[in-house]
């Protein structure tokens, strides 16, 4: 892949005095070597945290239509990774009811991205909930990589954590390079899947890659022409750059392109900038705006932003641009400072 892999960990248990998370946190320490000389980010979700409640959705996950802000928020954590990692115990013979919720809540986000089972439990260490989960996954089009790894409580958890041990933690590497072998060879198929919640009409939006430079360069064009004019100046990055710098920000920037087709109409990209999750290139094609398209990528852009921030998103735009300024007030970011031309606006998230 051109870009990082983004592993999502999910823990599956919410109930008190739990393991999951010590599984978990064990995977990604003893997988951190190998995540770096891949170019993965594993992050982890609790669904303890999250807190989901019992699927609420007046309409079929299938939709893409969601009306809660905690669905959209879900479908934007998975539709952004790359592959799936489940942490899961085993509850009478079965997968948690969390997981099971956690996994009909989506249907879009999930298909085709390659999942890595950790089960853990005492006497079948976990077999029977991942069995379960297996079944339920398999259903939603994602793919088993048959890495998977199963813990025996007694004898690997030692006073609430998983300290493991040479083989083990060789073993978690090894699960974790066939999941991202696979997700590079399946990622065409993930990425044309559509995205939840469909705010762009039928449009796909998917994660941009270097061979998208080139449309990129001629959409940002377009867009800035706009700005140029209505800040009397031609001192915008945008309209300056070529094809190859494009590509450079595409290698240290998460980017999303939406298309109608073959045809690029809309991208934005986001990263983090310290502690605040800095967002930018935010264009629609001219004939494409009016439609919520620009709002609606905000948004999604926002929904990107990785655990262990201040939770903060940043912006800037020409202090000219007045359709711009109005979109981002409107949509809760207020006025820090403002430059030489311009205008920087932050979020609370």
């Amino acid at each position: 892949m051109s870009q990082k892999t983004r592993v999502l960990v999910v823990v599956a248990s919410s109930r008190p005095h739990r393991v999951g998370p010590a599984v978990a946190d064990w995977f990604v320490r003893a997988t951190r070597t190998t995540a770096a000389e891949l170019g993965v980010d594993v992050e982890i979700a609790d669904l303890a945290t999250i807190g989901l409640p019992f699927l609420d959705e007046p309409d079929h996950p299938s939709t893409g239509r969601y009306v809660h802000a905690h669905s959209r928020a879900w479908s934007a954590r998975v539709s952004a990774a790359d592959a799936i990692v489940l942490v899961t115990p085993e509850y009478n013979g079965g997968m948690p009811a969390t997981l099971k919720n956690a996994l009909d809540y989506l249907y879009d986000e999930w298909a085709f991205k390659p999942v890595l089972f950790l089960g853990y439990g005492n006497t079948s260490a976990g077999t029977r909930g991942v069995q379960m989960a297996r079944q339920v996954t398999t259903a939603l089009r994602m793919i088993p990589v048959g890495a998977d790894l199963f813990l025996r409580i007694a004898d690997t958890v030692l006073d609430g954590t998983v300290p493991g041990s040479p083989a083990l933690d060789d073993r978690a590497r090894d699960a974790l390079a066939e999941l991202y072998r696979i997700a590079s060879v399946v990622a065409p198929l993930a990425a044309a899947a559509p995205v939840a919640d469909d705010p762009w009409h039928g449009l796909t939006l998917r994660r941009a890659t270097p061979d998208d430079a080139d449309e990129i360069l001629v959409l940002q064009r377009c867009c800035w022409v706009d700005e140029a004019l209505a800040n009397d100046t031609l001192d915008i990055a945008a309209l300056h750059e070529d094809a190859g710098d494009v590509r450079d920000w595409l290698g240290t920037w998460s980017v999303w392109c939406l298309r109608d087709r073959a045809r690029l109409v809309g991208a934005v990209r986001a990263r983090r900038s310290g502690d605040t999750w800095q967002i930018g290139r935010l264009m629609v094609a001219p004939d494409q705006r009016g439609r919520g398209i620009g709002r609606a990528l905000l948004t999604y852009a926002e929904a990107q932003a990785p655990a262990g921030l201040t939770r903060t998103a940043s912006l800037t735009t020409g202090s000219a641009s007045t359709h711009n300024i109005r979109l981002y007030r409107s949509s809760g970011y207020e006025t820090v400072a403002t430059g030489a031309g311009t205008v920087d606006l932050v979020k609370p998230l």
